[in-house]
Protein backbone atom coordinates (compact mmCIF):
# COMPACT_ATOMS: atom_id res chain seq x y z
CA UNK A 1 0.00 0.00 0.00
CA UNK A 2 1.48 3.11 -1.28
CA UNK A 3 2.64 5.54 1.56
CA UNK A 4 1.46 9.19 2.13
CA UNK A 5 4.44 10.73 1.25
CA UNK A 6 4.86 8.99 -1.86
CA UNK A 7 1.21 9.89 -2.68
CA UNK A 8 1.57 13.63 -1.72
CA UNK A 9 4.48 13.72 -4.84
CA UNK A 10 2.53 13.00 -7.01
CA UNK A 11 0.33 16.45 -6.73
CA UNK A 12 2.57 18.50 -4.56
CA UNK A 13 6.66 18.93 -4.39
CA UNK A 14 7.69 18.04 -1.62
CA UNK A 15 10.69 20.36 0.64
CA UNK A 16 12.73 19.34 3.52
CA UNK A 17 12.38 21.95 6.47
CA UNK A 18 15.50 21.70 7.92
CA UNK A 19 19.53 22.04 8.07
CA UNK A 20 19.69 18.20 8.73
CA UNK A 21 21.37 16.24 5.81
CA UNK A 22 20.61 12.54 6.46
CA UNK A 23 17.05 13.84 6.96
CA UNK A 24 17.51 14.74 3.27
CA UNK A 25 19.44 11.36 2.40
CA UNK A 26 16.46 9.41 3.75
CA UNK A 27 13.30 11.43 2.81
CA UNK A 28 14.47 12.69 -0.98
CA UNK A 29 12.66 15.88 -0.93
CA UNK A 30 13.36 17.77 -4.43
CA UNK A 31 13.80 21.13 -2.03
CA UNK A 32 14.94 22.16 0.76
CA UNK A 33 14.28 25.20 2.87
CA UNK A 34 16.69 26.56 5.71
CA UNK A 35 16.43 29.48 8.06
CA UNK A 36 18.55 31.58 11.02
CA UNK A 37 16.59 28.94 13.55
CA UNK A 38 17.96 25.39 11.49
CA UNK A 39 21.00 26.62 10.52
CA UNK A 40 21.83 27.60 14.22
CA UNK A 41 20.75 24.19 15.62
CA UNK A 42 22.38 22.34 12.41
CA UNK A 43 26.15 24.35 13.29
CA UNK A 44 26.31 23.21 16.42
CA UNK A 45 25.83 19.84 15.25
CA UNK A 46 29.14 17.71 16.56
CA UNK A 47 29.09 16.02 12.53
CA UNK A 48 28.85 19.45 10.99
CA UNK A 49 31.63 20.91 13.09
CA UNK A 50 34.20 20.96 10.34
CA UNK A 51 31.95 22.76 8.01
CA UNK A 52 32.05 25.61 10.97
CA UNK A 53 35.68 25.29 10.91
CA UNK A 54 36.45 25.42 7.31
CA UNK A 55 34.52 28.34 7.36
CA UNK A 56 36.69 29.75 9.96
CA UNK A 57 40.12 28.78 8.77
CA UNK A 58 38.92 29.33 4.63
CA UNK A 59 38.29 33.47 5.74
CA UNK A 60 40.51 34.92 8.56
CA UNK A 61 40.12 38.00 7.75
CA UNK A 62 36.43 38.12 6.70
CA UNK A 63 34.00 40.00 8.80
CA UNK A 64 31.49 38.75 11.09
CA UNK A 65 28.08 39.03 8.42
CA UNK A 66 30.53 37.87 5.71
CA UNK A 67 31.53 34.69 8.08
CA UNK A 68 27.85 34.23 8.54
CA UNK A 69 27.02 34.34 4.62
CA UNK A 70 30.08 31.79 4.30
CA UNK A 71 28.16 29.58 6.74
CA UNK A 72 25.28 29.96 4.94
CA UNK A 73 26.34 28.89 1.54
CA UNK A 74 28.89 25.97 2.63
CA UNK A 75 25.70 24.55 4.50
CA UNK A 76 23.76 25.60 0.92
CA UNK A 77 26.30 23.53 -1.06
CA UNK A 78 26.11 20.44 1.35
CA UNK A 79 22.48 20.22 0.62
CA UNK A 80 22.45 20.82 -3.08
CA UNK A 81 24.88 17.96 -3.43
CA UNK A 82 22.08 15.72 -1.89
CA UNK A 83 18.86 17.07 -3.53
CA UNK A 84 18.29 17.18 -6.68
CA UNK A 85 15.81 20.96 -6.76
CA UNK A 86 16.72 24.38 -5.09
CA UNK A 87 17.93 25.10 -1.95
CA UNK A 88 16.52 28.27 0.28
CA UNK A 89 19.06 30.66 1.87
CA UNK A 90 17.73 33.47 4.20
CA UNK A 91 19.16 36.99 4.18
CA UNK A 92 19.54 38.20 8.00
CA UNK A 93 16.31 38.95 9.72
CA UNK A 94 17.95 42.07 11.18
CA UNK A 95 18.02 43.70 7.77
CA UNK A 96 14.01 43.03 7.47
CA UNK A 97 13.03 46.46 7.33
CA UNK A 98 15.96 47.77 4.58
CA UNK A 99 15.60 47.27 1.25
CA UNK A 100 18.95 48.27 -0.09
CA UNK A 101 20.64 46.22 2.49
CA UNK A 102 18.99 43.11 1.72
CA UNK A 103 19.28 43.63 -1.56
CA UNK A 104 23.40 44.04 -1.25
CA UNK A 105 23.18 40.98 1.13
CA UNK A 106 21.25 38.70 -1.33
CA UNK A 107 23.82 39.29 -3.79
CA UNK A 108 26.70 39.16 -2.10
CA UNK A 109 24.88 35.46 -1.11
CA UNK A 110 24.38 34.44 -4.99
CA UNK A 111 27.75 35.93 -5.57
CA UNK A 112 28.94 33.57 -2.96
CA UNK A 113 26.97 30.29 -4.87
CA UNK A 114 28.12 31.00 -8.20
CA UNK A 115 31.50 31.32 -7.25
CA UNK A 116 31.32 27.63 -5.67
CA UNK A 117 29.81 26.89 -8.84
CA UNK A 118 25.94 27.03 -8.22
CA UNK A 119 24.08 28.12 -10.88
CA UNK A 120 21.47 30.50 -9.00
CA UNK A 121 18.65 28.94 -10.53
CA UNK A 122 19.29 26.03 -7.81
CA UNK A 123 19.36 28.76 -5.17
CA UNK A 124 16.22 30.54 -2.99
CA UNK A 125 16.72 34.00 -1.14
CA UNK A 126 14.48 34.02 1.70
CA UNK A 127 12.89 37.35 3.04
CA UNK A 128 10.81 38.59 5.42
CA UNK A 129 7.66 39.19 3.63
CA UNK A 130 7.78 42.97 4.60
CA UNK A 131 6.44 46.02 2.88
CA UNK A 132 10.70 46.73 2.37
CA UNK A 133 11.24 42.84 1.80
CA UNK A 134 9.28 42.62 -0.49
CA UNK A 135 10.24 45.86 -2.40
CA UNK A 136 13.78 44.42 -2.24
CA UNK A 137 12.46 40.95 -3.88
CA UNK A 138 10.80 42.69 -6.69
CA UNK A 139 14.31 44.56 -7.49
CA UNK A 140 16.32 40.86 -7.23
CA UNK A 141 13.61 38.86 -9.15
CA UNK A 142 14.12 41.34 -12.10
CA UNK A 143 17.95 40.85 -11.85
CA UNK A 144 17.10 37.13 -12.15
CA UNK A 145 17.74 36.58 -8.29
CA UNK A 146 14.99 34.10 -7.95
CA UNK A 147 13.24 34.64 -4.00
CA UNK A 148 11.25 33.10 -1.26
CA UNK A 149 9.25 35.08 0.94
CA UNK A 150 8.77 34.23 4.40
CA UNK A 151 6.61 34.88 7.47
CA UNK A 152 3.71 35.41 5.30
CA UNK A 153 0.39 35.20 7.24
CA UNK A 154 -2.07 36.91 5.07
CA UNK A 155 -3.85 37.38 1.68
CA UNK A 156 -2.36 41.25 1.53
CA UNK A 157 1.22 40.04 1.60
CA UNK A 158 0.34 37.21 -0.68
CA UNK A 159 -0.52 40.40 -3.32
CA UNK A 160 2.30 42.21 -2.84
CA UNK A 161 4.16 39.32 -3.68
CA UNK A 162 2.44 38.44 -6.60
CA UNK A 163 3.28 42.15 -7.67
CA UNK A 164 6.94 42.10 -7.11
CA UNK A 165 6.62 39.04 -9.35
CA UNK A 166 8.34 37.21 -6.94
CA UNK A 167 8.91 33.22 -7.35
CA UNK A 168 7.90 31.81 -4.14
CA UNK A 169 5.97 32.29 -1.25
CA UNK A 170 6.22 30.62 2.07
CA UNK A 171 2.61 31.28 4.19
CA UNK A 172 3.51 30.18 7.67
CA UNK A 173 0.22 27.67 8.77
CA UNK A 174 1.63 26.36 11.80
CA UNK A 175 2.31 29.92 13.52
CA UNK A 176 -1.40 31.18 12.23
CA UNK A 177 -2.73 28.52 14.01
CA UNK A 178 -0.80 28.84 17.23
CA UNK A 179 -2.22 32.10 17.43
CA UNK A 180 -5.79 31.38 17.21
CA UNK A 181 -5.30 28.39 19.44
CA UNK A 182 -4.14 30.97 21.96
CA UNK A 183 -6.57 33.72 21.25
CA UNK A 184 -9.35 31.39 21.65
CA UNK A 185 -7.93 30.27 24.72
CA UNK A 186 -10.33 27.84 27.00
CA UNK A 187 -12.68 28.01 24.13
CA UNK A 188 -10.86 26.47 21.52
CA UNK A 189 -12.00 23.37 19.62
CA UNK A 190 -9.42 21.03 18.03
CA UNK A 191 -11.82 18.95 16.28
CA UNK A 192 -14.08 21.65 15.16
CA UNK A 193 -10.21 23.78 13.77
CA UNK A 194 -8.47 20.71 12.17
CA UNK A 195 -8.03 19.56 8.54
CA UNK A 196 -9.88 21.91 5.94
CA UNK A 197 -11.43 24.41 8.86
CA UNK A 198 -7.62 24.65 10.58
CA UNK A 199 -7.05 28.20 10.24
CA UNK A 200 -3.64 28.10 8.67
CA UNK A 201 -5.04 26.19 5.97
CA UNK A 202 -7.67 28.37 5.59
CA UNK A 203 -5.48 30.96 5.22
CA UNK A 204 -3.31 28.85 2.45
CA UNK A 205 -5.87 28.02 0.42
CA UNK A 206 -7.54 31.88 0.14
CA UNK A 207 -3.68 32.45 -1.40
CA UNK A 208 -3.93 29.25 -3.79
CA UNK A 209 -7.55 30.22 -4.63
CA UNK A 210 -6.91 33.92 -5.42
CA UNK A 211 -3.41 33.12 -7.45
CA UNK A 212 -5.14 30.12 -9.62
CA UNK A 213 -8.02 32.09 -10.59
CA UNK A 214 -6.12 34.96 -11.73
CA UNK A 215 -2.99 32.70 -13.35
CA UNK A 216 -0.13 34.36 -11.02
CA UNK A 217 2.72 31.99 -11.95
CA UNK A 218 4.62 32.57 -8.15
CA UNK A 219 4.78 29.31 -6.35
CA UNK A 220 3.09 28.71 -2.82
CA UNK A 221 4.48 26.71 -0.45
CA UNK A 222 2.76 26.13 2.43
CA UNK A 223 5.19 25.84 5.85
CA UNK A 224 5.26 25.68 9.58
CA UNK A 225 3.18 22.75 10.08
CA UNK A 226 2.64 21.61 13.83
CA UNK A 227 0.11 18.28 12.26
CA UNK A 228 -0.01 15.92 9.11
CA UNK A 229 -3.23 17.08 9.19
CA UNK A 230 -2.37 20.35 8.23
CA UNK A 231 -0.38 18.68 5.35
CA UNK A 232 -3.42 16.25 4.15
CA UNK A 233 -5.31 19.38 3.73
CA UNK A 234 -3.14 21.23 1.47
CA UNK A 235 -2.11 18.12 -0.63
CA UNK A 236 -1.90 19.68 -3.91
CA UNK A 237 -0.37 22.85 -3.00
CA UNK A 238 2.26 23.71 -5.03
CA UNK A 239 4.94 22.81 -2.86
CA UNK A 240 5.26 21.71 0.91
CA UNK A 241 8.02 22.22 3.20
CA UNK A 242 7.96 19.49 6.29
CA UNK A 243 9.84 19.28 8.84
CA UNK A 244 11.73 15.95 9.98
CA UNK A 245 9.34 14.51 12.13
CA UNK A 246 6.20 14.93 9.87
CA UNK A 247 8.06 13.83 6.87
CA UNK A 248 8.29 10.63 9.11
CA UNK A 249 4.91 10.32 9.86
CA UNK A 250 3.45 10.64 6.24
CA UNK A 251 6.38 8.08 5.29
CA UNK A 252 4.70 5.60 7.60
CA UNK A 253 0.74 6.32 6.91
CA UNK A 254 -0.61 4.23 4.91
CA UNK A 255 -4.05 5.81 4.88
CA UNK A 256 -5.33 7.03 1.31
CA UNK A 257 -4.10 10.81 0.62
CA UNK A 258 -6.91 12.66 -1.51
CA UNK A 259 -5.47 15.75 -3.24
CA UNK A 260 -7.38 18.91 -2.11
CA UNK A 261 -6.54 21.68 -4.04
CA UNK A 262 -6.22 22.31 -7.90
CA UNK A 263 -6.49 25.43 -10.31
CA UNK A 264 -9.89 24.07 -11.42
CA UNK A 265 -11.41 24.04 -7.48
CA UNK A 266 -10.12 27.37 -6.97
CA UNK A 267 -11.18 29.08 -10.27
CA UNK A 268 -15.30 27.66 -9.10
CA UNK A 269 -14.90 29.98 -6.49
CA UNK A 270 -13.10 32.44 -7.98
CA UNK A 271 -12.24 35.61 -5.36
CA UNK A 272 -12.94 39.01 -6.44
CA UNK A 273 -9.82 40.82 -7.84
CA UNK A 274 -8.36 42.77 -5.10
CA UNK A 275 -5.55 46.06 -5.67
CA UNK A 276 -2.75 46.13 -3.87
CA UNK A 277 -0.57 49.03 -3.40
CA UNK A 278 1.75 50.22 -0.18
CA UNK A 279 -1.40 51.99 1.55
CA UNK A 280 -3.33 48.77 1.25
CA UNK A 281 -0.41 46.50 2.30
CA UNK A 282 0.34 48.63 5.53
CA UNK A 283 -3.70 49.04 6.26
CA UNK A 284 -4.54 45.90 5.88
CA UNK A 285 -1.77 43.97 7.36
CA UNK A 286 -2.56 46.35 10.53
CA UNK A 287 -6.12 45.78 10.59
CA UNK A 288 -5.20 41.97 11.20
CA UNK A 289 -3.82 41.37 14.56
CA UNK A 290 -2.65 37.61 13.81
CA UNK A 291 -0.33 38.25 10.76
CA UNK A 292 1.06 41.53 12.48
CA UNK A 293 1.90 40.32 15.74
CA UNK A 294 3.06 36.61 13.88
CA UNK A 295 5.30 38.64 11.49
CA UNK A 296 7.03 40.60 14.49
CA UNK A 297 7.34 37.81 16.31
CA UNK A 298 8.86 35.60 13.49
CA UNK A 299 11.84 38.47 12.53
CA UNK A 300 12.43 39.38 16.53
CA UNK A 301 13.24 35.21 16.57
CA UNK A 302 14.77 35.14 13.86
CA UNK A 303 17.09 37.85 14.96
CA UNK A 304 17.47 36.08 18.00
CA UNK A 305 19.17 33.17 16.33
CA UNK A 306 20.98 35.25 13.95
CA UNK A 307 22.89 36.64 17.15
CA UNK A 308 23.65 33.12 18.29
CA UNK A 309 24.88 32.02 15.42
CA UNK A 310 27.30 35.09 15.49
CA UNK A 311 28.06 33.60 18.75
CA UNK A 312 28.26 30.32 17.73
CA UNK A 313 30.91 31.36 14.82
CA UNK A 314 32.73 34.33 17.08
CA UNK A 315 33.71 30.99 19.75
CA UNK A 316 34.66 28.73 16.63
CA UNK A 317 37.01 31.79 15.10
CA UNK A 318 38.56 32.33 18.84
Amino acid sequence: MSKQLDSLRQFTTVVADTGDFETMRKYRPTDATTNPSLILKAAQQEENRHLLEKVVSDHTNASASELVDHLLVAFGREILTIIPGRVSTEVDARLSFDTQASIERARQLIELYQASGIDRERVLIKLASTWEGIQAAKVLQAEGIRCNMTLLFCLPQALACAQAKVQLISPFVGRIYDWHKKSAGTQWDEAASAGATDPGVQSVKRIYDYYKTYDIPTEIMGASFRNIGQIQALAGCDLLTISPDLLNQLSENTAHLERQLTPESAKQHAPAWQASNEVSFRTELNQDAMATEKLAEGIRAFVADGIKLDAVIAQARG
